[in-house]
């Protein structure tokens, strides 16, 4: 029978929670780095048992840290992300140049083929990838030669928080920037172009422009990999040209605010998002927690309540935490700020804690295993 390992990062440290392919009966495991800030954790999806994690704070640094048993045990691996061209300064969003520094590592996206490539996406903005298993790291430069002075931060910092690899193409990766936008490569991460038209943003000076978009993540399905849906930092959106041009989904709704969003991992017209009420209220709207189904890829969406707390609740679903399994049917989970990581074994229609009471959930992550 398959196993489901949902993989949490949190502000606290890693947890890991297992189950058969029911998915009722839930064993935990952690925390794994307890008091250290676990912005991402994934798995390889060429090696069940290869994880790799992201682990920060204030007052050490970042770490990159490696699994080769599913999460038993763990290995700080290579820590020197090397900058190809000028590594040692770069022109800063403020017009400054000084030392290239970043904050953490916001998103691992390891390769679907080879367990030892992976990807890193970093605070302020560049992208990363070891071919080693997390040993060294190279920068993928082109990125930052799409205006990347002109890059802002936004609340949250100026991060790439989105790695999509192809499963079609393996020379095509897209990538999200708060708050600089999407952009596309179809050689394998040397050049990259913007792929923004279509979004309209109020907040800054030119409201079409090229570069500038907050974008809060884009999800695709391997499927239909050229449809990609975007939840901006106000509207839903949806591109079927592999991000040349987007169009708004945004449809009934309550908030086209939020940061979460996931496709279902068997029909590329189901979709799903959180609403949160603003971007000042990072709450979901009336208190009243619900995701938000589309089974017509966009605009028309229906709310999913049943076992979610409907009144006094003030939590957030940040953009990492929300993953499908590949069971049939499809499995749905989310984490929020609250300490609360929810799990729906039929798609979205009724919805149950795993467990409610852990640090503020930064991303979740499934890996469905034989």
């Amino acid at each position: 029978m398959p196993r489901i390992r949902v993989l949490v990062g949190t502000r606290k440290g890693a947890f890991i929670l297992t189950s058969d392919a029911h998915r009722r009966d839930w064993q935990v495991s952690g925390p794994h780095f307890g008091g250290w800030e676990i912005f991402h954790i994934a798995g390889s999806p060429a090696n069940p048992d290869r994880l790799y994690a992201s682990q920060s704070s204030s007052w050490f640094g970042q770490v990159i840290q490696r699994s080769d048993d599913g999460g038993i045990t763990w290995n700080p691996v290579g820590n020197d992300f090397s900058y190809v061209g000028d590594p040692g300064t770069h022109l800063h969003y403020d017009g400054t140049s000084r030392p290239w520094a970043f904050k953490r590592v916001w998103h691992l996206e390891p390769s679907p083929s080879d367990p030892d490539t992976v990807y890193a996406g970093v605070e302020d903005a560049a992208l990363f990838r070891s071919t080693d298993g997390g040993q060294s790291w190279q920068e993928l430069p082109g990125l930052r030669e799409q205006q990347g002075a002109k890059w802002m931060p936004g609340a949250g910092g100026m991060c790439l928080h989105t790695i999509l690899l192809d499963p079609v193409n393996p020379a095509r990766l897209y990538v999200a920037i708060s708050a600089a936008g999407a952009f596309r490569s179809d050689d394998g991460g040397a050049s990259w172009k913007p792929i923004n038209r279509g979004l309209h943003s109020q907040y800054i000076p030119d409201p079409e422009a090229e570069i500038g978009h907050c974008v809060h993540r884009i999800a695709q399905h391997p499927a239909r990999p050229e449809t990609l849906f975007m939840q901006k930092h106000w509207d839903v959106m949806r591109s079927d040209d592999a991000g040349e041009s987007w169009f708004e989904v945004s449809g009934n709704l309550p908030s086209d605010f939020g940061f979460a969003m996931a496709v279902h991992a068997h029909d590329p017209d189901t979709v799903y998002v959180v609403p949160i009420q603003s971007d000042s209220e990072h709450y979901p709207p009336e208190g009243r927690l619900r995701v938000y189904r589309s089974k017509k890829g966009g605009n028309d969406w229906d709310a999913l309540t049943d076992g979610l707390p409907q009144q006094h609740c003030y939590v957030n679903v940040l953009r990492d935490a929300m993953a499908v399994d590949a069971l049939d049917p499809c499995g749905v989970y989310f984490g929020t700020t609250g300490g609360q990581v929810y799990v729906s074994a039929d798609a979205g229609d009724h919805w149950q804690a795993i467990v409610r009471d852990l640090p503020a959930v930064l991303s979740v992550s499934v890996q469905t295993l034989p």
